[in-house]
């Protein structure tokens, strides 16, 4: 599992020639450090007397950030899980008859876990606003290096649903998927 690796492990399966992970797992790391940063300046803020009167809220923010941290660790494993039905289709003869069918069942398989990590990350950003305002003044800087990797996140998980629903056949589904993430990038 992923979230148990070592990052220099991580780092070094994600530079190997292996397929996964690949830029779905960089993305889901990338956005679990940017809600890891949403937790730290939570827990600053949580262990200052002088924003006491947002403790509440802030409490509230500390323990979101946390989960969203772990779905979206998860999630690495849960992208490189997906890639395995596409790759395994790529190797299908292409005059098996059935070798369409399961292509495009695992390219919209592939399609998921970037989209639940833009929608993770999309999470992960609506908690900055209220840090900003309520958070340790300390760990501005904290904040706004969080709202950057979620947006380097979801453009990058965007990546992935894009090469995948451009090699699909339905081109609704296709469409569909593309407007789900053009949004979440917006």
């Amino acid at each position: 599992m992923i979230a148990d690796t070592k990052i220099k492990d991580f780092l070094a399966a994600l530079s190997s020639a292996e397929p996964t992970p690949g830029g779905g797992g960089a993305s889901a790391l990338t956005g679990s450090v940017a809600a890891s940063l949403a937790g730290m300046v939570a827990s600053l803020t949580l262990n200052s007397k002088k924003y006491e009167e947002f403790h509440d809220e802030i409490r509230e923010i500390k323990t979101r950030a946390d989960e969203l941290r772990d779905k979206l660790i998860e999630l690495a494993d849960i992208d490189a899980e997906a890639f395995a039905p596409l790759a395994a289709a790529y190797r299908i003869p292409k005059d098996d008859p059935n070798r369409a069918e399961t292509l495009e069942t695992a390219l919209a398989g592939a399609c998921t876990p970037p989209l639940t990590i833009m929608r993770l990350c999309a999470n992960t950003m609506e908690l900055f606003p209220i840090l900003r305002e309520k958070g340790t003044k300390m760990a501005v800087s904290d904040v706004d290096a969080g709202e950057v990797l979620c947006r380097a996140a979801i453009n990058a998980a965007s990546y992935n649903v894009y090469i995948n629903t451009k090699l699909m056949r339905d081109k609704n589904k296709a469409d569909e998927l593309n407007k789900i993430a053009r949004k979440l990038v917006d």
